[in-house]
Order: structure tokens, then C-alpha cells, then sequence
């Protein structure tokens, strides 16, 4: 969802991102996964998004490209269909008010949700169990509502350039406060922007930066087929979130004195979710304890992704 924003904004200079309620997605698509009002946070934390349109219509309609004085509307290349198997964009399309930007390869809903079902670690990054795991994902996509040819299972593929694309490219400036985070950022959900929006409030000029851990050390203190997503995916997801300036990829879990010496950390901050003992028994937050310089942070939100698999778990018996 990040890179259509993010190739959406570059097609004009304001974006306006619609977004529906639960109501409207339960009509045509079932029940979503997040409430309207965690959708909402979610996609203003998108740093391409300038504004959102609460409850937008299923159906995109030249009044409401009006409404909020749009030129055009973008879509990505997959077709979406209402109940009657009509294009929404039908509309939009014949006014010639319409774009369309290309979908992330391997990387939809419908694939974290096998994953979440499948209970394999074959998505994780160096791991060999893919066979197996891409002919049962394959008929994820494919359910008794699988409309769409688009939403069956490919592997996502990292290239440097996505990087860039998602990176903001800014140094910390003289004055910035350098904060430093570090976690699994799986499945980047409303808990983790409470989080990092309460962090990014602790200082003037904050300039945060996400260690992620790889996905070896996130399944050590996760355990069960944990990280949802690769190491690949969640540092886009983490760099998508308009509070973040810096992602460290494949941070030690233990927060060193020669990592904070080179990014010259001035605070560490951890939510109100367990810390797990290194390996050796150890609290990887010793390090910033002694300096005096760790924070914890009360997010003020109880969303978890253990509770968005279980919310996903739920739904698909719904079905």
C-alpha cells in the first residue's frame, strides 16, 4: 500500500488518499482486519499522504474527485470490481481522470494472511521451506471471493533502489535529537505509529532512528513463525511511517556502546511490550541504562500484531 502512495504522490503534488469504512468493506470484500478509525491513523502516518477523506465511497465518482478539488484519481494495475462485477473506476476512467501506478510484486494481503495461516517459516530471509509453502499460498488468493488474477503468491524481491526510493536520504542536522528504537516493527500496525508519534513527541528536533532485527532474532524472541513479514518488508513498511528518518537493517539486539557512539544517540526508547533477555541472559538495554539515556514509552494503544493474527485468524473462520 505504501509504494502505490508513494508512486501516487509522485505523479502529482498533493495527495488526498480516500479511505472507506468498515461498512462499505464489509459489503463488497468482507470484514477488514482494522477498524475504520485504526485505517484512518494509519494511512495519515504514510509519509506521502498530505490528507485523508474519511469514508470514501467503494465507488470512485467524478463528484467526489470534485468534492476534493482533485485533477485525477490513481489506482494500481490490478482491476477491482463491486458486488455486481462492475469496475469502480469505470467512471473516473471514461472522463479521462484517472492513473495508474504499478502493484509491489509479491507483496498483497491475501500473502500475509497464508502466511499468518500456514504457520511456516518458509517467508523468512535465508530459509529453504518455499516449495511446500508456495503451493499452499498460491490457493489463499483464490478463495470463493477471489475475484482478482492478481492476488495469488509471488515472493517479494529487495532491491536497493526500492530502498532509496522509500528512504527520506536526510542526515541528522546540527540540534536534532538522535533517538534511537529497535524491534520486530511486524506487520506495521496503529500500536507501533502510537508508539513512534509519543516518541517522535519527546524532542524538539526528533530524529529517529528504527533498528529491525533480522528475521533469525525476531523468531528467537517471538517464537512460533514469527516475523509475519521479512526483514525486506518490514524495513519499508518502517520506513513508509513519516515519524522514522533512519532504518538500521539487521540491528543487534543488544543496544552496544558502538552503536551508540556512531549514531551518537542521545535517547532509547522502548514501548510498554516485554524485553526478551539476549541470548546469553543478558538485558539487551543495559548499554542506554547505564548511560542514563533509556526511555520507556506508554503508547497508549494495546494493539499488538499477536492480536491482528488472532483478528485474522477470526475473520477467515467468519468466512
Amino acid at each position: 500500500h505504501s509504494n502505490q502512495l508513494r508512486q501516487a504522490r509522485a505523479m502529482g503534488d498533493y495527495l488526498i488518499v480516500g479511505v472507506h469504512t468498515d461498512e462499505e468493506i464489509a459489503k463488497h470484500k468482507g470484514p477488514p482486519v482494522f477498524t475504520q478509525e485504526e485505517r484512518y491513523k494509519m494511512v495519515q502516518a504514510i509519509k506521502w499522504v498530505d490528507e485523508i477523506a474519511p469514508g470514501a465511497p467503494y465507488v470512485t465518482t467524478l463528484e467526489t474527485l470534485d468534492k476534493y478539488n482533485c485533477d485525477f484519481c490513481v489506482h494500481g494495475d490490478d482491476i477491482t470490481l463491486t458486488i455486481d462485477g462492475k469496475d469502480t473506476y469505470e467512471e473516473v476512467k471514461t472522463a479521462g481522470r484517472y492513473r495508474e501506478c504499478k502493484r509491489t510484486q509479491g507483496v498483497s494481503t491475501t500473502d500475509l494472511v497464508g502466511r499468518m495461516l500456514l504457520m511456516t517459516k518458509a517467508h523468512h530471509s535465508n530459509i529453504d521451506e518455499d516449495l511446500d509453502y508456495r503451493k499452499h499460498t498460491d490457493n489463499f488468493g483464490k478463495g470463493p471471493k477471489g475475484h482478482s488474477p492478481w492476488t495469488g503468491v509471488s515472493q517479494f524481491l529487495q532491491t536497493s533502489q526500492k530502498i532509496i526510493q522509500f528512504a527520506s536520504g536526510k542526515e541528522p542536522q546540527p540540534g536534532d535529537t538522535i533517538i534511537y528504537v529497535a524491534g520486530a516493527f511486524d506487520l506495521f500496525h496503529t500500536g507501533h505509529v502510537d508508539f513512534l508519534e509519543k516518541v517522535h513527541q519527546l524532542a524538539e528536533k526528533p530524529y529517529i532512528i528504527a533498528g529491525l532485527h533480522f528475521d533469525q532474532e525476531v523468531n528467537r524472541y517471538k517464537g512460533k513463525n514469527y516475523p509475519i513479514m521479512n526483514i525486506h518488508e518490514r524495513t519499508l513498511s518502517v520506513l513508509a511511517c513519516r515519524y522514522v528518518s533512519e532504518v538500521v537493517i539487521g540491528a543487534p539486539y543488544a543496544v552496544t556502546a558502538d552503536l551508540l557512539d556512531h549514531f551518537r544517540v542521545a535517547l532509547v526508547c522502548h514501548g510498554m511490550t516485554e524485553v526478551v533477555p539476549d541470548k546469553d541472559g543478558s538485558d539487551p538495554y543495559e548499554e542506554p541504562k547505564r548511560r542514563g539515556i533509556f526511555q520507556l514509552v506508554d503508547s497508549g494503544s494495546n494493539l499488538t500484531t499477536d492480536l491482528i493474527v488472532q483478528r485474522i485468524i477470526k475473520n477467515r473462520l467468519a468466512f
